[in-house]
């Protein structure tokens, strides 16, 4: 197994890119080599098998959808209110929309989880992560509600984000920066 981590992430980082575009059945290891503009069989040195590229893809997708924490720590300067809570949804909204790559390739890597044991074991790692790391950033930074508010936000945000970056016309001719507003105030309680 080849051991030049650069070229790994760049292959995964590849791959993600054929998820995202081709779906699941398009993740082959000739598609991963030609996005990554590198020589036949390089990926396939890479990884062991079409499971454990769908694997690595699955660890390294959360890792490129994270925002920097200087970011984040700028985004959470002002106070814990509703309003700020409807600023960091619609950031969220728009960091989604200019990573959409991403977020199709997370969407192609949930369906192709509930096939391959491993990928799902990897995702439900992941996404539980972050989901508790999230949800603890919630508490800590003293925003309004309580866990099942941050969890009803979470459930609605990723409908309303599954709806505007699959399926646009569905809301078309709506704001979705009014959407995200609408979402929150029905969830988060005033202070």
């Amino acid at each position: 197994m080849a051991r030049n981590t650069e070229r790994r992430t760049a292959l995964v980082d590849a791959a993600i890119e054929v998820l995202a575009r081709d779906g699941a059945r398009g993740l082959t290891f000739r598609a991963v080599d030609s996005e990554a503009g590198v020589p036949p069989g390089t990926a396939s040195n890479y990884f062991t098998s079409r499971d454990d590229l769908f694997t690595q893809a699955g660890a390294r997708i959360h890792v490129r959808m994270t925002p920097a924490q200087t970011d984040v720590d700028e985004a959470m300067r002002p106070p814990p209110t509703r309003e700020l809570y409807v600023r960091l949804m619609q950031w969220l909204v728009r960091r989604m929309a200019e990573e959409r790559t991403g977020y199709l390739a997370m969407l192609e890597l949930r369906l192709e989880s509930t096939r391959r044991p491993a990928l799902r074991a990897e995702l439900n790692r992941a996404v539980g992560a972050e989901l508790e790391a999230s949800l603890r950033h919630h508490l800590d930074a003293g925003l309004p509600g309580d866990s099942d508010t941050f969890l009803a936000l979470y459930l609605a945000m990723t409908g309303l984000l599954l709806e505007h970056l699959t399926l646009p016309d569905v809301l078309s001719g709506r704001d979705v920066d009014e959407l995200v507003e609408t979402v929150v105030t029905r969830i988060v309680p005033a202070e």
